[in-house]
């Protein structure tokens, strides 16, 4: 009882150190995500964006546009640091530009129905579900590679932690390739029919896929059964979105229905609302704020701990066909039939952003550097899986392995010599006297090698002992050599 006293006094140290560092490091992070305020009488769901625009800067005011566009309906993407936007009309055209400073980076047609866009790890490259197959472009509208395995496909993902490009397609099939080798991880038949709904959760990289059953299942490349399903309504999934940190999953289906779930406990929902009308598309932003889109109106909510309550409300002259957030900044994007929007939602991005993570502001140099950065960390596809912790365990059975193969050691006898010499034909050269020499000397230098390994060993063991008499390794102490 007394050290199980001492290692818990031990961790409510530490957990109060780090307190005080973050508290601490608080002081350096001077901006503030803000929000709208109502005064006593009024919503905050009466503001337009004609009335925020008004009362805002210059620069901010300009991040409101609206883009005409004749070849809907438009699917969109942003960027990590939320810099660049990429959008595809299902009629085959397919833009990517800088929307802050309204700076095109290539438009084409690609004369194909394109179903949905993504990213890639870096905006000098894009990947475009078409008719047929998934193709991959660079910033300049050049075509790179042409995906056949990946075929029929209408929905994508991009990992950026894996390097993997997922998709679902029309027949089913659900595909992970590592464009970092250009190699096809995994691919199978997920047996849930047509897939229209696909999000990834950004904390542990598993795909959460929506079927018409009203069941959301998640996936990982490494396992062709789904590691975790829920039951989330009475009829099919219209959408379906997680939370940044990984923590909330939002879905909607067609009774009007929208449904909060914890996704760590996979247990009964959080928070059950309904709708005036179906909520066909789902965003969350970096601050938690939720974004729906019902026919050609934009509602977003934010979560007040008891309930969810509307926070803005805006309606679009065309059905919305497409939202996301955008990353760092106070805009979401709406894509609908006949163009795309960005609209101003403060509140919604996160106000101090970590350049080595996501750097909206990087230059050319940066951003090579944070590319061999991000391929050095690569994480390896193995370790998709729910609990995140897996990774920072200790794989027992390979260490037991390892540390019975090192005591094995002191007791092996050196592996027999097999010499044969090689016969000389020329006269009095070699000999037996000769060739048992040869055999004496090389027995002698495998048992000195084999001595010398014994001693080493021997010496690491009896190191590890020492060190493990005056430490602690907590709930590691099991795997200590008994005394």
């Amino acid at each position: 009882m007394a050290e199980l006293a001492r290692l818990l006094n031990v961790k409510e140290n530490r957990i109060k150190d780090t307190a005080e560092q973050t508290a601490h490091a608080e002081v350096l992070l001077t901006e503030d995500h803000g929000c709208l305020f109502a005064d006593p009488g009024e919503t905050t769901t009466q503001f337009k964006q004609k009335d925020i625009v008004a009362n805002i800067d210059m620069i901010s005011a300009a991040k409101h546009f609206t883009l005409n566009l004749d070849f809907g309906p438009y699917c969109m993407r942003y960027t990590r640091n939320g810099r660049h936007l990429l959008i595809g009309g299902k009629k085959g055209h397919v833009a990517a530009f800088d929307w802050v400073t309204k700076k095109l980076a290539c438009e084409m047609n690609v004369m194909e129905s394109v179903y949905d866009v993504s990213w890639l790890h870096l905006e000098t490259m894009f990947a475009v579900a078409q008719k047929k197959w998934v193709y991959i472009y660079d910033n300049q509208g050049i075509e790179l590679h042409c995906l056949k395995r990946m075929n029929n496909v209408i929905r994508l993902e991009f990992l950026p932690y894996h390097f993997l490009l997922a998709s679902g397609s029309y027949d089913g099939w659900l595909s992970w390739l590592d464009v970092s080798i250009g190699k096809l991880i995994s691919r199978y038949n997920s047996n849930l029919g047509k897939i229209l709904v696909m999000t990834q959760n950004p904390e542990n990289a598993v795909l959460c896929i929506g079927n018409s059953k009203g069941v959301v299942s998640m996936w990982s490349p490494t396992v062709q059964e789904p590691l975790a399903k829920m039951l989330c309504h009475r009829q099919g999934i219209l959408s379906c979105t997680v939370h940044p940190h990984g923590t909330y999953m939002a879905t909607s289906c067609p009774d009007r229905t929208l449904k909060i779930w914890d996704i760590r406990q996979l247990a009964g929902p959080i928070h059950h609302n309904t709708l005036r009308s179906p909520a066909n598309h789902l965003s969350y932003s970096q601050q938690g704020l939720l974004g729906i889109s019902m026919e050609n109106v934009i509602e977003v909510y934010r979560d007040t701990g008891s309930e969810i309550k509307p926070y803005l409300r805006e309606r679009t002259n065309w059905s919305v066909s497409d939202i996301q957030f955008c990353p760092y900044e106070d805009v979401m994007g709406v894509c609908t039939t006949k163009g795309f929007t960005s609209l101003l939602v403060p509140g919604s991005g996160e106000a101090n952003f970590d350049a080595l993570e996501a750097n909206p502001y990087q230059s050319k140099s940066q951003r090579r550097e944070a590319e061999v950065k991000a391929l050095l960390d690569k994480i390896q596809p193995e370790l998709i899986t729910l609990d995140t912790t897996t990774i920072g365990e200790v794989d027992v059975p390979k260490l037991k392995e390892k540390v019975e193969a090192k005591k094995q050691l002191l007791f092996i006898k050196p592996k027999a010599i097999d010499f044969k010499p090689r016969r000389s034909k020329a006269k009095g050269k070699g000999g037996t006297a000769k060739v048992i020499k040869t055999k004496k000397i090389l027995k002698e230098l495998q048992r000195k090698e084999t001595i010398e390994i014994k001693r080493k060993t021997k010496e690491e063991l009896f190191r590890k002992n020492e060190n493990s008499q005056n430490k602690n390794y907590g709930v590691l102490n099991r795997f200590l050599p008994k005394s």
